[in-house]
């Protein structure tokens, strides 16, 4: 799995390419942290995302939190399919409290 991140005075985007699974999830947790440090605001976009599994939920979850903390907004946008599907399968997709547009099943 592959962090990128933009800054623009305290906007960050932050894209994520490649797999959130158990795998990756232990060595991605750092990075994204660390990307979110300098942020006011955050948005990561997880159009590149081709597997998620709990593991990488409970990243989502995570980062979300840490976000939360302190007091930065953080936006998922862009929702893979992969990534429609798990929040469909765990009936999660408002928990996070981002728009996303479920494919007619």
């Amino acid at each position: 799995m592959n962090v990128t991140v933009t800054n623009e005075d305290g906007i960050c985007r932050i894209g994520i390419d490649g797999e959130m699974t158990i795998y990756s999830a232990a060595q991605a947790k750092e990075s994204l942290l660390a990307a979110m440090a300098d942020c006011k605001e955050i948005e990561m976009n997880l159009a590149h995302v081709s597997e998620i599994d709990a593991a990488g939920l409970q990243l989502l979850a995570l980062a979300k939190r840490e976000a939360a903390e302190k007091n930065k907004p953080l936006h998922f946008v862009a929702h893979s399919q992969a990534v429609l599907d798990m929040l469909d399968l765990c009936n999660l997709a408002g928990v996070f409290g981002d728009p996303v547009v479920l494919s007619p099943a």
